[in-house]
């Protein structure tokens, strides 16, 4: 009997964290929780590596950032040297907000991007879904399709250019034997703004048919049985079917081609050299 009160005080002890040897002996010290540790011989090295290429990243990136802001802060010459150009604030972005050509340029460019994405997107979607039945030759055609995007940008904006320049280009002369009035294509500024929207579009919608083929394999054909045999258009299938399927490529592609087209110098300038 006074064996089993011993192993029952030893159990108890236990329990309330005091040593199985006594109650002399002090109850374990709680385990401190593991926080953050500090920054290793190893993390130290890696971040000695990792300077060279920070201090790299800073000169080409940040500082060139910084110095242009400070220099549009200033009225000079690219003749003039740094120190001796006066200080005038923010008036030169006021002279730029209020310009007419700026406005002119603004608008072109958010006119030359939605017709660049959406043009594209259209063109692209439409021929995805063209490809997407069983045609002849349908490798032969994505590949063809395909051709205004791999060739050089140059070599199509001379293309182009030679098609419209003038009135004794190939279009103007087609226009001309058609009925059409005589047209300078890349003379008349509303004329050339159109030419370059077209141009864009047709070097831009191989893009977006690669894009949106891919998007349309994920789509199960099942689902469209399924909607067929609800008596679901052609349309209703297409609205409520395929486009929220690939909604996430087109965003994604919307987003890729304004990047495309805001950032699109060389288009322009090739096409028209810089005018009308």
């Amino acid at each position: 009997m006074a064996v089993d009160t011993r192993v029952a005080d030893k159990i108890g002890s236990a329990r309330r964290g005091v040593g199985v040897a006594g109650p002399g002996r002090p109850p374990a010290a709680p385990r401190k929780g593991r926080g953050k540790t500090p920054l290793g011989r190893a993390g130290k090295t890696l971040a000695l590596f990792a300077l060279p290429s920070l201090i790299l990243l800073v000169l080409l990136n940040v500082y060139p950032v910084v110095y242009s802001f400070l220099q549009s802060l200033q009225q000079g010459t690219p003749s003039t040297l740094p120190w001796q150009t006066p200080f005038v604030g923010l008036e030169n972005y006021a002279n730029v907000l209020t310009s007419e050509s700026f406005r002119n340029a603004t608008t072109f460019t958010i006119v030359f991007t939605v017709v660049g994405v959406f043009g594209s997107w259209i063109v692209g979607l439409a021929l995805a879904l063209l490809l997407r039945t069983r045609i002849p030759a349908n490798g032969f055609f994505k590949v063809l399709l395909l051709l205004p995007w791999i060739v050089p940008v140059v070599v199509s904006a001379t293309s182009w250019n030679w098609l419209v320049a003038t009135p004794q280009s190939p279009v103007p002369i087609i226009l001309e034997r058609l009925g059409f009035p005589d047209a300078n294509f890349l003379g008349d500024p509303v004329l050339a703004q159109v030419v370059v929207c077209v141009f864009k579009v047709w070097i831009s919608f191989p893009f977006m048919l690669m894009m949106m083929s891919s998007a349309l394999a994920s789509v199960d054909t099942n689902v469209y049985e399924a909607a067929k045999m609800d008596g679901a258009s052609a349309w209703q299938a297409f609205r409520g079917v395929t486009l929220p399927i690939i909604s996430r490529t087109t965003y994604i592609s919307w987003v890729l081609m304004t990047i495309f087209c805001v950032n699109d110098f060389p288009t322009i300038f090739l096409l028209t050299q810089g005018g009308p």
